[in-house]
């Protein structure tokens, strides 16, 4: 039996709307049907590609075709407007990252949500990369023993030209700040899914290398872990010319890193096995023989270096979002796992602001 593909909306189509373009396209479960943008030829160049219809607004693509999802990838400030709107029409919703750049403005989406009863999943897309799939399912298993300790290390760059091309980007308002909630965000996630709940934050931020922008181009942060284990986060988009994105986690019986969605290092202990006292000098790296046990699966690599590889991380995650509508269950990242990095973000700001620590609240 035919099942009918989920017919798709962007609302959207500057940077990252072509990517979910692209991803939607790309499944068999899915279809893109329209596209709209305030910006009308920006709405006529992606709809003249797909072959779909292009509108000025929201509203008048809501009325003007039959869609069962919207995806949001308006300026992030206005991310839960656009989706409460989509919502109340009668439609899932799928939201770039991040849900929105206050948590008064996701705490107003999660109560529209509930209401409505839609599906809305919020953009994170590397949880699915099978790199952070691996390490998930290790932690799971206590391969590493108990956590220690984890860091998320973000060190890339951005130049003046690139905050200017977009009168939203380094602004309070609609971008909601700078490298920590427009590009280290995935980052910051996949660390407290890897890690568990954060509880509490120490934070500096500075604007060090950029001019004309409102917001910190470089975060330090030490993290407090529910489990008690300890974090940090380094983020910059003033590290010429871009180096990678890392995440390494640590428990007393192995480590993982994670180079630019890539397993470059895995070792965990054998049951039973002792540990050298003085370690194992790095001990074997098994993340190739790990890898080997996802065959057939793909690592979408180098989000620092070539934006173009976000299309297929996207896909991957639409997908799970098409499921999730289609078995009436909740999508992998939904709402409430969208406001985790949020609330770790916002209380990085406001440890940078106020001098002290600060406890994050569920």
């Amino acid at each position: 039996m035919t099942v009918e593909k989920l017919r798709f909306g962007i609302l959207g189509c500057g940077v990252i709307g072509p990517h979910h373009a692209r991803a939607i396209s790309g499944l068999q479960s899915a279809e893109l049907v329209a596209v709209a943008d305030a910006v009308p030829d920006l709405a006529e160049e992606l709809g003249g590609e797909y072959g779909c219809s292009a509108y000025p607004g929201l509203e008048e693509m809501l009325s003007g075709v039959d869609l069962d999802a919207v995806c949001v990838c308006t300026p992030s400030g206005i991310h839960a407007e656009g989706a409460i709107a989509a919502l109340e029409a009668g439609k899932h919703v799928v939201i770039e990252k991040p849900v929105d750049v206050t948590l008064e403005a996701a705490d107003r989406l999660i109560e529209v949500q509930r209401a409505t009863g839609k599906s809305v999943a919020v953009v994170s897309q590397h949880r699915f990369d099978t790199a952070t799939q691996a390490v998930h399912e290790a932690l799971s298993r206590g391969d590493f023993g108990s956590l220690t300790s984890g860091s998320a290390e973000v060190r890339w760059w951005r130049s003046q030209s690139y905050y200017d091309s977009g009168g939203w980007r380094g602004t309070w308002e609609l971008d909601g700040g700078g490298v920590l909630i427009n590009q280290a965000i995935h980052s910051i996630d996949l660390l407290q899914w890897l890690m568990g709940p954060v509880v509490e934050v120490t934070a500096y931020t500075g604007l060090i290398a950029h001019e004309r922008i409102e917001v910190e181009d470089t975060a330090v942060a030490i993290l407090k872990f529910a489990n008690g284990t300890l974090g940090t986060i380094v983020a910059t988009t003033a590290a010429y010319p871009g180096l990678t994105a890392r995440i390494a986690v640590h428990g007393d019986r192995g480590s993982a890193i994670i180079d630019d969605d890539e397993l470059t290092y895995f070792h965990a202990a054998g049951a039973g096995q002792e540990g050298d006292a003085y370690g194992a000098g790095g001990g074997e790296n098994q993340a190739e023989q790990v890898m080997e046990q996802y065959s057939g699966a793909t690592s979408v690599s180098g989000a620092g270096a070539d934006p173009g590889s976000l299309s297929m991380a996207h896909r991957d995650q639409i997908q799970d979002f098409v499921e999730a509508v289609r078995e009436g269950r909740e999508p992998l990242v939904n709402l409430h796992e969208g406001r985790k990095p949020l609330a770790i973000i916002r209380g990085i700001y406001e440890s940078a602001r106020t001098g002290g620590p600060v406890r994050i609240e569920e």
